[in-house]
């Protein structure tokens, strides 16, 4: 399983109705951080389990997600966590 799809397996908890996950890891060659081996990574997330949470308890939740993937895969992540937009 690649980073990404392991990502996306973890953030599968929250039930997303939208969820991007882009590796920038190539992006940050030669950054201290990257010599780790673990990647940079950009996620959007849209889910039903934001509503009523401030932005930091949303970060909260995906961080609780991604439990161990934190340690082992994950050096630097940014997050976008909204709630769904309703359609009219």
């Amino acid at each position: 399983m690649t980073r990404i799809e392991l990502i996306q397996h973890a953030l599968a908890v929250l039930e997303p109705t939208l969820l991007e996950v882009v590796d920038d890891s190539a992006r940050h060659a030669g950054h201290a951080g990257a010599a780790t081996g673990l990647g940079h990574f950009n996620v959007v997330i849209e889910a039903n389990a934001f509503t009523g949470l401030s932005p930091v308890a949303r970060h909260r939740l995906v961080y609780q997600a991604l439990g161990s993937l934190l340690e082992t895969d994950i050096h630097a992540l940014g997050i976008q966590a909204r709630v769904p937009v309703l359609s009219s």
